[in-house]
């Protein structure tokens, strides 16, 4: 196939409308947004990025997301346990990420809650999983207006986070949180992603 006949057939496809047609966002629709994880890192990552999201577009995470990669030395929860007065100062003059101090409190503090989750002999992605007995939810949305912002798994999962420490976990943010790791599939039917998404359920 011709380069200019895939560029066409590339732009043919149906996407979510929640991506418009940003690169960064389309790329993030298209080979990360709902592909189950399993990955510590990642989960740990996303967790907190989710948190920073509150309140602000996913755009503007997805842009700052290098600057986040960069300030919180690549999303290691050891190190950013240890960030002390003087690191958090630097956070939050550092227009690579969101200079909230909440939010960075609660990178800092997730850290925490994370390797406290870890010493006590779970995973994130236990407890991530658990709602879903480990197998990612086939939804088959028709559009926006039909995908919850919270359900019965995000609302538990929230409870179950803060109880363990966590902060910025509200359900809304954990449902999010739970489209952006794959545990649910929330595709449109009309995107191309939802079909890819599902031929690879349920032991992806």
């Amino acid at each position: 196939m011709s380069g200019g006949r895939q560029g066409a057939v590339a732009a043919a496809r149906r996407r979510c409308p929640w991506c418009g047609d940003e690169p960064l966002s389309v790329a993030y629709h298209d080979s990360e947004w709902g592909v189950p994880s399993r990955d510590e890192r990642h989960l740990f990552e996303m967790l907190l990025l989710e948190g920073a999201q509150a309140g602000l577009s996913w755009a503007t995470i997805l842009k700052k997301r290098e600057g986040y990669r960069r300030a919180l030395d690549g999303f290691d929860p050891e190190t950013i346990a240890r960030y002390d007065e003087r690191k958090v100062a630097a956070l939050l003059a550092d227009p690579g990420i969101v200079r909230n101090r909440l939010k960075v409190a609660a990178a800092i503090g997730n850290a925490r809650a994370y390797l406290e989750l870890r010493a006590a002999g779970s995973t994130l992605a236990e407890v991530v999983w658990a709602p879903f007995g480990g197998v990612p939810r086939q939804n088959a949305w028709k559009s926006m207006t039909e995908v919850p912002a919270r359900t019965p798994e995000s609302d538990a999962l929230s409870k179950e986070l803060a109880r363990r420490g966590f902060e910025f976990v509200g359900s809304t943010i954990v449902y999010a949180y739970l489209q952006a790791i794959g545990a649910v599939n929330d595709h449109l039917v009309s995107c191309f992603r939802w079909r890819e998404l599902r031929a690879r359920a349920p032991g992806y």
